[in-house]
């Protein structure tokens, strides 16, 4: 899995510091990573206004105009899976982290094998929480939880997303739909036909046509599909699935 990992910093010394060093340790565990750097507080909620999507927020606190601490205050708002990590030379702030879940605080200068050990609980606790996706419905961005996503259906230029809750329109093709719901949680979906993809968790029951789903839709099962659609249905009810939602 992916994480998107943002340093935001106003010393750049600094954050070509902390950037080497999550590199370092992303070649150490293996972990694929997408970093981006911000200078101040301001830029990365410019960023952040449009992308909702990162994981892990390294954060100094202490920044012209907005802190770090008014930062993860706002981002607490909405938002209350990012794990934060704040980085500061200065210990008095530590009482307020507890107001936005801060992961841990760093002491400068960071050691790079605490970052490691801090960022290595971050992927555990990121890893345990509800794997979800985004969508941008109607100009707005949406967090879906993957284990409520019952089916997806393809048109001409866009896709039906059917929830537990709702059905809404997305602006992409099946293919990058399959590809984001494989990256969140691999094994959970099933392409059942060039135009449809199912919930594995979902799946009352299979033909030789079609998948019947809880709630009772029927879609078509092309004959090219038929055995991995089958043999996910069957892993998934005897319990040998390797994933968990």
């Amino acid at each position: 899995m992916k994480y998107k990992i943002a340093v935001c910093d106003d010393m750049e010394e600094d954050i070509q510091y902390i950037i080497s060093a999550v590199n370092s340790w992303a070649e150490k565990e293996h972990v694929t990573t997408d970093i981006e750097k911000f200078s101040s507080a301001e830029s990365f909620l410019f960023t952040y206004a449009e992308l909702k999507d990162f994981d892990i927020l390294l954060l100094d606190i202490e920044m012209q105009s907005m802190s770090g601490m008014e930062l993860a205050k706002k981002i607490r708002e909405e938002n209350d899976t990012v794990q934060i990590i704040f980085i500061t030379g200065f210990p008095d702030f530590m009482s307020e982290g507890y107001e936005v879940s801060a992961l841990h605080y760093l002491m400068k200068p960071v050691s790079a094998q605490k970052l490691s050990e801090v960022l290595n609980r971050a992927v555990n606790k990121l890893n345990k929480k509800e794997k979800s996706v985004m969508f941008t419905v109607n100009s707005e961005l949406m967090r879906i939880a993957v284990s409520d996503i019952i089916s997806v259906e393809a048109f001409a230029h866009s896709c039906m997303v059917t929830t537990v809750k709702s059905s809404f329109e997305v602006k992409l093709s099946i293919t990058n739909i399959e590809k984001m719901l494989s990256e969140a949680a691999n094994e959970a979906f099933v392409r059942c036909h060039r135009s449809y993809i199912a919930g594995v968790k979902y799946i009352k029951g299979i033909s030789k046509t079609e998948v019947l789903l809880d709630n009772e839709i029927k879609i078509p099962l092309s004959r090219s599909n038929y055995q991995s659609v089958n043999q996910a249905f069957i892993r998934y009810f005897r319990g040998e699935a390797q994933w968990d939602l």
